[in-house]
Parts: structure tokens; sequence; C-alpha cells
């Protein structure tokens, strides 16, 4: 592996921008090796960004100059389905509609004992849900669906889209105009509730009021995080919320058709006596190398017992230590493994599909609390860079949004003042806002700002 392969800057976009865009981004983007000499260091790097960020007068979400965000929406306003906001706003995807407008669909983390943060607020109901408590109440987790002006940027509708579901943590967009909503949580039925869960639910960005919620069953029954779709197959790549996760893939028989069946394979190294990534006991893998990559078919994927991803590494699949936000960006993908790394801070992994074999690198490793800490949702900003949010496990938190450079030097893009963490990254269609959640009380943001300068 040549040095020039191994810091090769990484070809990233959000899905929907134009070939043309990417082009005339890419000397923005383009950072040289001499970046990843910052990471030894284990602070972000203030140069690569775009400066200091300053504190906000409302308190909430300090930004650098010239960036601005607005709230459009939050926890308990009523929606025009007339209901209300839920709490716990988690993973989020942004979709162009018609007529001039986009949609946002976001998730809601929410588990049966949260009913009173749900839309319904402990109301009975004879909605259209996937799962009720035995007293007839759907579950309170699910989708909202928010239609969005693009000339205003403002809010001309919210409503409820997926109902009766438990801790809706990720997800992702698929080509075809819809998110996939994942379930992170392994209730079985008899528990309180009349269905199993863990599963991965179809949302289209178009549907206007609750959609048939029907979880995809050949994806796999696990504790789920997120998916990103590769838009040339089809093909649904899922990450797994657990230290000894495993990365999954989902072949379908009908691209852009899941709920038609497929085959669900688990991530192995092409060298079976390597079966962990995790670096916590050791060097497992390298930053920046790249592993060949083979694919495992795994059976019972159902899981009645929550056994998929040890009967997966039995059978040679690699362990990755909490996979959570996944996004697909040009022929290749990115993903967040939360408590990765020998300081147990997160890494960032990439993986890139070929026709002559596919293969992983470890992109980037936190050294320190200052350049990466618990990454979690992930996306893609306009010049390139990726925007990482954390999501800290300490009693007093300082979660930030992180950028992330081709070259893997990471900075502060925004930090949030309130306790909760940020979820949900996505752009606009057009580039022009970044829309993200704090998770609780759930409040929606737009921030918009000179994304193209860099400083």
């Amino acid at each position: 592996m040549s040095d020039e392969e191994r810091c090769a800057p990484a070809k990233m976009h959000r899905r929907g921008f134009a070939i043309s865009m990417a082009t005339a981004l890419g000397g923005l983007a383009i950072a040289g090796c001499a970046e990843r000499t910052s990471l030894l260091t284990g602070a972000a790097t203030p140069s690569a960004g775009y400066g200091p960020t300053l504190p906000d007068p409302a308190g909430l979400l300090d930004l650098p100059a010239g960036f601005s965000y607005r709230v459009v929406s939050q926890f308990g306003e009523a929606m025009s389905d007339g209901h209300a906001v839920p709490d716990r706003a988690d993973g989020m995807g942004c979709f162009a509609l018609p007529g001039g407008r986009h949609a946002l669909v976001r998730n809601h983390e929410l588990s049966p004992n949260g009913i009173d943060q749900g839309a319904l607020r402990g109301a009975a109901g004879d909605l259209l849900a996937y799962d009720r408590l035995s007293d007839g109440r759907a579950l309170p987790g699910g989708t909202t669906t928010i239609v969005i002006d693009d000339a205003s940027g403002r809010a001309v509708s919210q409503h409820l889209s997926l109902a009766g579901t438990i801790r809706n943590c990720a997800g992702g967009i698929t080509p075809w105009g819809s998110w996939l909503s994942c379930e992170e949580d392994l209730t079985k039925a008899g528990n309180g509730v009349g269905q199993d869960h863990g599963w991965v639910f179809e949302v289209p960005a178009t549907a206007r009021g609750l959609v048939d919620p029907q979880p995809i069953r050949a994806m796999g029954r696990f504790n789920h995080e997120a998916a990103a779709v590769d838009p040339r197959t089809g093909i649904v790549y899922l990450t797994e919320d657990r230290d000894d996760g495993l990365l999954y893939r989902y072949v379908p028989d009908r691209p852009g058709r899941l709920m038609a069946g497929g085959r669900l394979q688990a991530l192995a190294l092409l060298d079976p006596a390597r079966t962990d990534s995790r670096n916590w006991a050791g060097t497992d893998v390298v930053e920046g190398d790249w592993l060949a990559v083979r694919w495992i078919d795994l059976d019972g994927t159902d899981a009645p017992d929550d056994d998929l991803r040890q009967r997966g590494n039995q059978a040679g699949a690699l362990r990755f230590a909490r996979g959570e936000g996944i996004h697909w960006g040009d022929g290749e993908l990115f993903f967040c493994c939360t408590s990765g790394g020998a300081a147990k801070l997160g890494q960032i992994m990439r993986l890139r599909p070929g026709r002559s074999g596919d293969r992983l690198q470890l992109f980037v490793e936190s050294r320190g609390k200052a350049m990466l800490n618990f990454g979690d949702n992930l996306t893609v900003a306009p010049n390139g860079h990726l925007v990482v949010c954390e999501d800290q496990y300490t009693k007093v938190v300082a979660n930030r949004l992180i950028g992330v450079t081709p070259g893997g030097a990471t900075y502060v893009l925004a930090a949030l003042t309130a306790q909760t963490e940020l979820a949900g990254a996505c752009f606009s269609p057009d580039g022009r806002t970044l829309y993200v959640n704090a998770y609780s009380p759930a409040k929606t943001l737009a921030i918009t700002g000179p994304w193209m300068r860099m400083a």
C-alpha cells in the first residue's frame, strides 16, 4: 500500500448533489496527509474548520461567525394532524419534494414507559400502529415528518408518520425516497407488548399520514442503529449498536423492493484469523490501512435469542465497537463506532465496495476527548467534510458537531450548551441548510451559513 493510496482523500458527497457540484467543491474538500499528523495530538484542529465557536445568546448552540440557526420544530407543539411533537428526536433524513418543498423524516427514540413523551400524550387512540400496550395504547416510538418550504425555510406542516414501535434510533435514506427507521430494541412479545421488536421499517417521505407499519423481517432482528443504501446496487448496509456488534448488508432479491426478501450477510476480513476491529487489547487494525473484505451469509436472522452477532462472529465476522451512524458517499460509505479505539472514544470506518472485492479502512480513531468524544450520527457537508454528532457518556455533557476533513483532521463545527445529545444531522437538498436534532427536550434546528468557505 503506497502512502498516496493510504492518505488519498475521501470522495464523499451527500446523495442528490450534482456531479458538477462535487467537482466544483473538490478543491475545497481535498486535504493532504499532513492533516493526519494532527490526529496524534488528540485534539481537534481549529485551522481545518470555520474558526472558533461563539457563545449563543439564547444559550443553546454555539456556532462559528457567519452561522446561525432557528428552531423549526420542538417537543409538545401541535402538529397538523392534531397530535403533538414527540420527545427524544434522534436520526433523521431529508428529501426533496415536488412544489418547492422538502421533507424531514425524524425518528423518536421512545420506549413503552415513555408514552407520555409521545405524540398522543397518553390518549388511547385507534391510529394505525405496529404494536400496543396491553391497555390498547399505541407504543410511542416511531417517526414524524416535517414538510418545509424551500424558499422561506419554514415548516408548513408536520405529522406522525410511523407509530407503535420502540426506540427508533437512527436509520437511513434510500435512493427511491424513503426513510429506513431502525428499532434499537429487542423486546419480545409478551413483555407488556404484543409483537417482537428489533426490526427496520420503511417510511416514504411523501406519505401524508401514518404508513402501514410492516417490519422488513428479512433485514434481521438485532439492536439496529442505522442504514445506508448503495444507489448502484440497492444493497443496504446496517450497523449494530453493541460493543461486540457486526456490520451487516442486506442484498435484496429486488433492488428497491426491500419487503420482497433478500439475504442478510455480515462483514468479515479475508484473513480468517482477524475478527476484531476495536483496538481495545492492542492494534487490531491500523489507521489508514486498507483490508480485504468478504461477506458471510447468515441464517436464523430473526434471532429470537439475540445471538445473531455471536453466531456471525463465530463464523468469522468482524467485531465493531457500537456501530452507529452510517452514510453513503461517492462509491463508498462511512460509519461511526462510538466506543472503538484504544481510548474507547470512537472510530470512523470507511468501506469501499469494488468489483474486484470490497475493502475496509479505519479512517479515524480518536486519541482524546477534544478530538472526538463518542461519535454517533454522521453526514456529509457540501464541501465534502464529514459532520459527526457526539453523544457523550458523562454526568455533564458538552456534545458537539465535529467536522472531519477528507484527510482525517477533526475540528469543532458547533457546541451544544443543553445537557443532551445532538442527532440526525442531514443537509437540505440544495446543501444550504444543516438540520440537526437536540435530543431532549426535542428540538429540530436549521443551521445556515457559509458552508463553502473554510477558515
